[in-house]
C-alpha cells in the first residue's frame, strides 16, 4: 500500500496497540514486529493541513502558509505560558477559545527520566505514549492552555520538562515514585502556585492528590544499544526487521525512524512475511 504518513494512532493496551496512517489505509503494527518492513519514500510530500503537494515541510506535516497563518502553529503551542489571546493577537480567535480554553493537565512522566509535561484531557493517555514514557502521573488540573503553561514552567524550574529521546529508545530509564515527587515538586513550587491563583483565581488550579499513576508497556522485542536515525530527506529507503515501536519511533535492526517528524511524505509500505 501507499500513502502519506500521519503521527501513528495508540491505544493504551498491554503493549500499547498502534496503527500506522498510511492514506486511506490504517496499518496495524504491531503484527508486524519481528518482521522485515520496508519504507520507500516516492519523494512527494503533502501538507497533513491542506494537502497541497510541497517541497518542505514545516512543523512536522504543514506548507509554509499555513505553518504560518494556522494557531495551531503559533510558538505559544510550543510554549503555552506565551499566550497572546487576551492580547487580541491570535491568529484564529475562534480555533484558540476552542482549543486553548478547555481543561488541561500538568503531569509528571518517567520516560528518559523524570519530567513535568502539559497536555489536554482529551490527549490522555496519548500524549505520554507519543513521548515514549513508562510511568506518567497527572497532577493538577487548570481551567486554559495558559495557566498550563504558567504550572509547567515554576515546576520545570525543579525538574526537567524534556525527553531525552535517545535514553528513551534505549530504554535507559529507572523506576521513579511519581506521587512523592509530585509533593516534593508542589510544595517547592508553592509560591508560584499561589500567584498564579492569585492572578487568575483559586480555581484555576485543582490540584489532583487522588490521581492515579498509570504504567505503560510497549511492544519492544529488542532495544537498540545504540541509537542511529533513518532519515527520508537523506534517503529514500528504509528497511530491516522491525524490533519494536516506541513513542512515534519505528525501531528497526538497523535504526529508528520518527513517524510523527515525516507526517505527510508519501511512502510505499512494503512488509516480508518470509
Amino acid at each position: 500500500m501507499a500513502g502519506a504518513l500521519l503521527k501513528m494512532k495508540a491505544e493504551l493496551a498491554e503493549p500499547v496497540k498502534y496503527q500506522m496512517p498510511v492514506g486511506e489505509d490504517l496499518v496495524e503494527m504491531n503484527p508486524l514486529v519481528g518482521k522485515t518492513l520496508t519504507l520507500n519514500y516516492t519523494g512527494q510530500i503533502f501538507c497533513i493541513h491542506c494537502q497541497r503537494k510541497i517541497n518542505k515541510s514545516f512543523n512536522q506535516g504543514y506548507c509554509y502558509p499555513c505553518f504560518t497563518s494556522l494557531a495551531q502553529c503559533d510558538m505559544c503551542i510550543m510554549k503555552p505560558e506565551t499566550c497572546h489571546f487576551d492580547k487580541g493577537t491570535c491568529r484564529e480567535p475562534e480555533w484558540g477559545r476552542t482549543f486553548c480554553y478547555q481543561h488541561h493537565y500538568v503531569y509528571l512522566a518517567n520516560s528518559s527520566g523524570i519530567k513535568v509535561g502539559i497536555t489536554r484531557q482529551t490527549q490522555i493517555p496519548t500524549r505520554w505514549i507519543d513521548q515514549g514514557a513508562v510511568q506518567a502521573l497527572p497532577i493538577v488540573k487548570v481551567e486554559s492552555r495558559h495557566v498550563s503553561g504558567l504550572v509547567e514552567v515554576a515546576i520545570a524550574q525543579h525538574v526537567s520538562d524534556k525527553t531525552s529521546w535517545q535514553r528513551m529508545l534505549k530504554n535507559q530509564v529507572e523506576p521513579v515514585d511519581l506521587k512523592a515527587k509530585r509533593d516534593e515538586l508542589l510544595a517547592e513550587c508553592s509560591a508560584e502556585l499561589e500567584g498564579i491563583q492569585a492572578q487568575f483565581g483559586e480555581q484555576a488550579i485543582e490540584f489532583l492528590p487522588d490521581a492515579e499513576e498509570i504504567s505503560i508497556d510497549y511492544p519492544v522485542d529488542i532495544y537498540p544499544s545504540k541509537v542511529k536515525s533513518f532519515n527520508f530527506d537523506k534517503q529514500d529507503s528504509v528497511s530491516g526487521v522491525l524490533q519494536g515501536i516506541k513513542g512515534q519511533y519505528l525501531i528497526f535492526d538497523g535504526g529508528v525512524i520518527n513517524i510523527r517528524k515525516f507526517a505527510g511524505y508519501e511512502v510505499e509500505v512494503l512488509v516480508d512475511d518470509s
